[in-house]
């Protein structure tokens, strides 16, 4: 058997998500029944992680075990010539056996975009969240400190999440303007599920002066959900780098 990782782009939009699921049509079942007309194998393609609906990529990574003997720097091109047209991969190349892409991952990187034009742009509508009021950005960058290191972020989790820690480490984090619009990149060595777009919605409701900046600190400490701004929407969140 062979173990071929796969580095892949996807516009979510039209996706239940990265993760297979009954009638609905996610990313990961388009690829495993690309590699499969390819191969005539079933496999089962691993994923680094899910992404919600609605999501992009620009570099999700995922890995599969094959006993294909197609070249492993071709899968990419035979996929793709099978792949409908927002899904892409972008690289493909064997690894050791042993390689799995969720496990071994030693962080990732985000991207979330903001459009913060009075009058909604129709060219952003699957691409950015649309925020029509003005915004502090002093204080949004204010606030953006105060989430760098490490910290429990059990407040900045959807309700509905199950994991034995909510202790992360956000290495990077830092806000860009391109006139109307605002990219958030944010890297760190896991996030918990919304916990980027509740990041994001808090720092929208702290330039709306809603929450004050200087009382992140004290949302991290009361691990509260409650305390903390409202989920931003999917559309605006891209995950662009798996780090190993």
């Amino acid at each position: 058997m062979r173990n071929i990782k796969l580095t892949i782009q996807y516009d979510g939009t039209n996706y239940s998500g990265w993760q297979r699921q009954n009638n609905s049509n996610s990313i990961q079942e388009q690829i495993e029944k690309a590699i499969n007309k390819v191969t005539s194998e079933k496999v089962n393609l691993i994923g680094s992680g899910r992404t919600d609906k609605g999501v992009h990529a620009l570099g999700q990574v995922a890995n599969f075990l094959t006993s294909s003997r197609i070249p492993a720097d071709r899968f990419k091109l035979a996929l793709n010539s099978i792949l409908p047209e927002d899904i892409s991969i972008i690289e493909s190349e064997e690894v050791d056996i042993d390689f799995h892409s969720r496990y071994h991952a030693l962080g990732k990187r985000y991207r979330y975009c903001i459009y913060n034009g009075k009058i909604r742009n129709p060219l952003y509508r699957n691409y950015a969240y649309h925020v029509p009021w003005s915004l502090n950005y002093k204080e949004m960058e204010k606030g953006i400190k105060y989430f760098i290191g490490t910290h429990d972020f059990k407040a900045f989790m959807a309700s509905n999440s199950s994991v034995k820690s909510t202790v992360r480490t956000v290495s990077k984090f830092y806000l860009e303007h391109k006139e109307d619009l605002m990219v958030f990149t944010i890297e760190g060595n896991g996030f918990l599920y919304n916990m980027i777009r509740i990041i994001i919605g808090t720092l929208v409701d702290i330039g709306r002066e809603r929450i004050k900046a200087d009382k992140i600190p004290q949302i991290l400490e009361s691990k509260n959900r409650q305390l903390a701004g409202h989920t931003a929407p999917p559309q605006g969140l891209y995950l662009t780098r798996v780090f190993y």
